[in-house]
């Protein structure tokens, strides 16, 4: 994997400690030319000055090698075919029907964030923000069951995860929602229809603090309308070791609403950054 450039410092020459493969000094100063640029998704790059950009992978030039694994139909219940790859400046998660990872769910997923062959670290009491662009076609439906599009997990198997993107119906109603998912708090809840077969912007924010230290914020926006900021403080998000997020699609096949379509997700201009 060819290292960047970002305001003529290498990403390697910044990388200046490391601990059992796992960074956990910043790289990149978010202040630094092209951080918060014109290609910049960032839904609220003016505040970005409290922030170290940590991880800015370019989907042409990186690749797969962005992320710490990739979870690519890991039962080979569909030999041959490739699920996740770069397609032009996205990354694209594809889930068909007949895909299992079990006998009653999906995964088509990649997970943790890699700098120059080494993994970042998110740890208790550090403060993390995300900001990217997706696209959810109408293919990909919300189900009564889960369809998460991202996850905050501890590594390991066998793990719940920590907080959750997921795509849901209420009351028959498709809504795009985040969740703790520990205590099954509401974080946030919107529509999901009107957001489909279109590129959205996304951000959350979180303090990974043990019992009710941690909180959350997301926020998504349509264009230049925000369609929803929310908050949510006094919750868990910390379960040991350290947090790895996770990006794709991972579904239930036990959903009875006849929602399960052979779908894909695009996401593009993936950005973490970490408060100083």
């Amino acid at each position: 994997m060819t290292a960047r450039s970002s305001g003529g410092l290498g990403r390697r020459a910044l990388l200046t400690s490391a601990l059992g493969g796992v960074v956990a000094l910043p790289f990149l100063r978010a202040g630094v030319a092209g951080a918060a640029g014109p290609d910049s998704t960032d839904p609220l790059a003016a505040a970005a000055s409290p922030w170290t950009l940590r991880w800015k992978p370019e989907p042409a030039e990186d690749g797969l090698d962005a992320f710490e694994g990739v979870e690519d139909d890991r039962k080979k219940s569909h030999p041959g075919v490739r699920h996740i790859y770069v397609q032009g400046n996205s990354y694209r998660f594809d889930m068909h029907t007949r895909d299992r990872d079990g006998e009653d769910r999906q995964r088509s997923e990649v997970k943790g964030m890699r700098v120059d062959d080494e993994n970042l670290a998110m740890l208790r009491g550090e403060t993390w923000r995300f900001t990217y662009s997706m696209f959810i076609p109408k293919s990909l439906r919300a189900t009564r069951t889960f369809t998460h599009v991202m996850q905050m997990k501890k590594p390991g198997p066998g793990t719940s995860p920590i907080l959750v993107m997921s795509l849901r119906q209420h009351s028959g109603v498709p809504k795009i929602e985040m969740k703790v998912f520990e205590s099954d708090t509401l974080v946030g809840m919107t529509d999901l229809a009107p957001l489909q077969d279109k590129w959205i912007d996304t951000e959350f924010e979180l303090r990974v603090g043990d019992g009710r230290e941690g909180q959350v914020r997301w926020v998504v926006r349509d264009g230049g309308r925000t369609v929803l900021d929310e908050r949510t403080t006094g919750v868990d998000l910390w379960l040991g070791d350290r947090v790895r997020p996770k990006w794709g699609i991972y579904r239930s096949v036990r959903d009875t609403t006849g929602a399960l379509r052979d779908c894909h997700l695009l996401i593009r201009n993936l950005r973490a950054y970490q408060r100083k």
